[in-house]
Order: C-alpha cells, then structure tokens, then sequence
C-alpha cells in the first residue's frame, strides 16, 4: 500500500482477500494470517460472514461517525451559548478524550465501532465548545454554518477530483503531502513552545501572516484527503474486510476535524477584522 500522512490510515492492513488479509493456500488448507484483532498469523479461518470491504461499507460507516459528531458538537454549542454550561470543561475534556481513543485506535489496531463513535462523540464536543465560544464572539454572524458547510465544500471537491482523476494520487505527489503535513506539524509545535515563553510569532493571529497561515494549512488537509480515498480505495480493491471500514471511517474523520478548525479560524479572522 501507497504511504500516507494519516496515523490511522498506517495501521490498517496492506491487502485483501487472496493477500495479506484474505485466504491464503497452505500446504494443510486455508490458513488466515489477517491483520491484528483478525486472526493473526496461524490463526483459523475468517468467518464466511465477514465479507469484503464496499463502497457502501465506508459510506455508511462514515456517516454514522460524522453524525455522531455533528449530534454532540451541536448540543454542547448550543449549552455553550445558552450559558448553561463553561466552554473550557467540554473543550479540554473533548480534546483529552478524544486524544487518548484516537492513541488507542492507531496502536491497538482493531477496527472497534465502540471506539470510534466514542472518538467522534469526543471530538463533537471539543470542536461543539470551540465553535460555541466563536459563535458568541460574533453574534449573528452564523459563524458555525459557513464552516460546516465550508468543511463540506471542500470535502466533496476533493473527493470529486479523486473520482475524476484531475489529480493522480502518484509517489511523488504522496510523498509532497506527507512532507507539507509533518511540517505543518512541527511549525505548530514551536510556535506552540515558543508561546509558553511568551514568544508570539504570529502565526495564528489575524494578520495577513495568520490568514494565510490557515490558508496552506486549509490546503494541505483538503489533500490529506486525496491520499485517504485512495488508501481506502485500494482496501476495498484488494478485498480487506469489511469491518475495517470503522478504520477508514476514523482515518477520515481526523482530517475533517483538522479541515474543520481552520476553516472555522479561517472564518474568524476574516470577520472579526471587519
């Protein structure tokens, strides 16, 4: 399988059917040595029920997990601008959480649905906390709308320019996206440093440096997901089962969630500068 920028897209198991999750000939039968949590080397084999990976299987597994975030995010935005509740407990739990399951996710290795929808209801309350604080800080504005549609937008044009092959996913350009994505990593992680010391470099401020900051940032996750529709098409070309679709699910569900925050910043910063 071709390299990605996602972790969880890492984990997940390099063919299908007939390879290295699939039926194998041995010398006694069919022996399984599917991927961790599915057998394992030496194990018996997969259960005739535990069908190959559709189109289908991802679809509807991503929409249960975004549907999961979508519910939470908007019930505790709308307890954030009720005043019923402080943004901060929810944000920095939702943050806590959904770290420590995506952790247990990409090092466990085993497509839980239990796992998943828990780290999506996770991340629906940290991003429902964020987008409640900025909706009250630009009342009427409908902050929140243009983001998730934003979000959508860009989800949507991207996977389209996959479908259509106006981008080919090739090593090379796989390999610019990794490299885009580990920076943008590590230029966050000292600015992030560097501000414990007092240091502002101004890279998230709304400046023309923060705008477009956000702006690449919004650019390399838009083709983050390039190389996960990829990565998931060739797990449903190679016949790896279907349950690894939760896995798929989530891999997609971490970069929506990057995608999300700076658009949502993105936003902010255009329009509080009004």
């Amino acid at each position: 399988m071709r390299s990605t920028s996602n972790p969880a897209f890492r984990n997940l198991p390099n063919s299908g059917y007939g390879s290295y999750a699939g039926f194998q000939p041995q010398a006694q039968g069919y022996q399984q040595p599917g991927p961790p949590g599915y057998g394992g080397y030496g194990a018996a084999p997969a259960a005739a029920s535990d069908r190959p990976m559709t189109v289908d299987d991802v679809v509807v597994k991503t929409a249960m997990t975004l549907g999961t975030a979508l519910l939470t995010g908007i019930i505790t935005a709308m307890a954030v601008l009720g005043g019923s509740i402080s943004p901060y407990p929810p944000m920095i739990g939702g943050l806590i959480v959904g770290l420590v399951l995506s952790l247990v996710i990409i090092f466990k290795k085993t497509p839980n649905p239990a796992l998943v929808l828990a780290y999506s209801a996770a991340e629906g309350v940290f991003l429902g906390a964020i987008t409640g604080v900025f909706e009250a800080l630009l009342p009427g504005n409908g902050i929140a709308l243009q983001a998730v549609l934003g979000t959508a937008l860009v989800f949507i044009t991207m996977l389209v320019v996959y479908k259509t092959g106006a981008i080919k996913v090739t090593p090379k350009l796989t390999k610019w996206i990794i490299g885009a994505t580990m920076g943008a990593a590590g230029l966050m992680l000292v600015n992030l440093l560097l501000s414990m010391f007092g240091v502002n470099l101004g890279l998230r401020d709304a400046g023309p440096l923060g705008i477009g900051i956000s702006l690449l940032f919004i650019g390399i996750a838009a083709f983050n997901f390039l190389l996960d529709f990829d990565m998931a098409d060739q797990m449903i070309r190679s016949g790896t089962p279907s349950k690894w679709a939760w896995y798929v699910a989530f891999g997609l569900m971490t970069t929506l969630v990057w995608l999300y925050l700076e658009i949502l910043r993105l936003l902010y910063m255009l329009q509080s500068s009004d």
